[in-house]
């Protein structure tokens, strides 16, 4: 067992050339899960030092400041430990797996996760992992999707093959289809979502959709199904930025069916239909989460020198839930 401890220290090394911004901003943005308010507190005890000195939320950081972060956790191993937690794998060869994440289920340690993880999972599965993204907290994992939306997930088990991997993901060659209930009906049943994505403003947690800030991002989608006031959608990354869809369906006037971040659990439609919200409140109890899963992943697999094309079926909640808006 690894080493047993009750802290994290996080160190920065600031590069020539960096803007001058507050520390709090900076480790909201620099820190995983982490909040404003979580980065404030440690800040104010003292666990915040910038060149061996205890600053305030307003110090401004410049060009080669020096940043420790403690963070005080219950105690724990040092590393991610395996863990007996049920994988649905649904190809696995010497090179690499493809599983089919279920929702609620966190893909690696971070702040506030430090167990219970897929990582952890794929630590009792296999001594084969790669090493290249963290080792100890992210083993084997090339790329992510959110802990509420289910689907497909690579995972690389040596250097190799996960730089490989990377470089088709960072080239935009990587095929990933999701599949989503929206609110609404789209004027137009096919479209592409084209904007740059950034951190919001009033909540560095939530990401928004903006004509010039941030990362370009792209989605296609296509309109599948169409119910009483929602649709059943089809989408097709180009890019791979943090909650691109949720942000591109929501900022488009359809968010996705039960997003609570992304404004999905409040009647976006069909507010004058008859028992409405009996029904949606019971269909909130059928999807509990998002409506958005990782339905198809395909790539060129570097270990077989070919193209594969792997599906998942979808999972139960998203199935009923379908069935009820029929």
């Amino acid at each position: 067992m690894s080493k047993i401890i009750d802290r994290k220290v996080l160190n920065f090394d600031l590069p020539e050339g960096k803007k001058k911004e507050r520390i709090d901003l900076f480790l909201v943005n620099s820190v995983e899960n982490a909040t404003r308010t979580k980065v404030q507190n440690l800040i104010k005890q003292g666990n915040v030092t910038v060149n061996g000195k205890v600053v305030k939320p307003n110090y401004k950081v410049v060009p080669f400041d020096k940043i420790e972060v403690v963070i005080p956790v219950s105690p724990r191993p040092e590393k991610a430990e395996p863990e007996d937690i049920p994988l649905d794998i649904v190809y696995e060869d010497e090179y690499l797996l493809v599983v089919n994440k279920p929702a609620g289920l966190v893909v690696h340690p971070a702040l506030g996760n430090f167990t219970g993880t897929l990582v952890n999972a794929l630590l009792h599965h296999t001594n084969s992992l790669s090493t290249m993204n963290d080792p100890s907290v992210r083993p084997g994992i090339v790329h992510r999707i959110d802990k509420d939306t289910s689907g497909l997930l690579l995972i690389a088990k040596n250097d190799q093959i996960h730089a490989k991997l990377a470089r088709q993901f960072s080239s935009h060659k990587i095929q990933r289809e999701y599949w989503a209930i929206v609110w609404g009906r789209f004027k137009n049943r096919k479209g592409t979502i084209k904007s740059f994505i950034t951190r919001s403003k009033k909540d560095r947690k939530v990401f928004t959709m903006s004509d010039s800030e941030g990362k370009l991002a792209i989605t296609h989608y296509e309109v599948m199904e169409e119910f009483e006031f929602a649709s059943l959608v089809r989408l097709r990354l180009e890019t791979g930025r943090t909650h691109q869809i949720r942000v591109h369906m929501s900022g488009n006037g359809h968010p996705i069916f039960s997003d609570d971040t992304y404004g999905g659990r409040a009647i976006r439609y069909g507010d004058q239909l008859p028992g409405i919200k009996q029904r949606v409140e019971n269909l909130f109890e059928i999807m509990k989460r998002q409506a958005l899963h990782a339905k198809t992943l395909g790539f060129h697999h570097p270990g077989l020198e070919k193209d594969v094309l792997f599906d998942s079926e979808l999972p139960e909640d998203f199935r009923l839930l379908m069935e009820k808006l029929r």
